[in-house]
């Protein structure tokens, strides 16, 4: 072999190996680059992720405070009072009372029956006198709760006493109908001055008053003449005068006096009131 020949292969090793250690360095600066690459790609999701995770924390803090912030305004609008009134407690009694008068009703029990309408009609009186004299006993639910229960009283004994024929089926109809539209009527006003968010809760709740309702003097009289009318009915098989001429003639007058307490509630621009939110006074100097 000659010398040129050996110092060709010389030169031709030396520059394989030096393009071989350029193919590695390039090799190793490619891997490393795809290596911090990936780095600052997890770098990023996950300072993403953190980012994502404070953003949901800080609208979940906000709609809490939201929440808590609207709370505290709704129970500045409404105004919260005593239900635990003697008049209010006369209205459950009332109410209570109803299905078992139509129980007594339906056995033809009418003594008993006659006995407790009696006190039913009397604790009616008491809790609209003590409301009316002493104001601590007064309470805007029990503007909503006395005309309720006279209307579930009075509806309960007409559908009882018109099951056993002892009144006509078109006045109880109609006194029934009447009752459930003005009670329907009550619960459109509640609903409509329960300021926002209406929830089922806080419409419930008998210590927020809202509204406060006025009965009309036509209904007061026509609430009378049910109750007596009522009350003759039961009294009639005891005493025997069924189908007398004076219990017909009241039917009539029960009647006419409904119709006209019904209409007198769609005419009328006082039977109830929006209540608003009580301004503080200051103090004089």
């Amino acid at each position: 072999m000659s010398y040129f020949t050996i110092l060709r292969f010389n030169q031709a090793t030396t520059l394989n190996r030096y393009l071989l250690e350029k193919c590695l360095r390039q090799y190793i600066i490619v891997r490393a680059n795809v290596y911090s690459t990936g780095i600052n790609n997890n770098h990023q999701k996950y300072t993403c992720k953190k980012e994502r995770i404070a953003r949901r924390k800080a609208l979940r803090s906000r709609i809490l405070q939201d929440i808590k912030h609207t709370k505290r305004k709704v129970e500045e609008i409404i105004e919260k009072e005593n239900i635990w009134t003697l008049p209010n407690l006369l209205c459950m009694g009332r109410i209570v009372t109803s299905p078992y008068l139509s129980y007594l009703i339906l056995s033809q029990d009418y003594e008993v029956a006659l006995w407790l309408l009696i006190i039913a009609g009397f604790s009616d009186v008491a809790d609209g006198w003590i409301a009316r004299t002493w104001t601590s006993q007064a309470s805007k639910l029990g503007s909503f709760l006395d005309p309720c229960a006279d209307k579930l009283l009075v509806g309960t004994l007409f559908l009882s006493l018109a099951w056993v024929g002892l009144v006509p089926i078109p006045l109880t109809c109609l006194v029934v109908v009447r009752d459930v539209a003005l009670v329907s009527a009550a619960s459109y006003i509640r609903y409509r001055s329960l300021p926002p968010p209406k929830t089922l809760a806080r419409y419930f709740d008998p210590t927020h008053a809202t509204a406060q309702l006025a009965p009309t003097y036509i209904s007061k009289i026509n609430t009378g003449i049910q109750l007596s009318f009522v009350a003759g009915t039961l009294a009639a098989p005891i005493f025997h005068f069924v189908n007398h001429p004076i219990l017909e003639g009241l039917c009539y007058v029960t009647a006419l006096t409904t119709l006209a307490g019904g209409i007198s509630y769609l005419i009328s621009k006082n039977t109830y009131k929006l209540l608003s939110k009580k301004t503080p006074t200051k103090p004089s100097q």
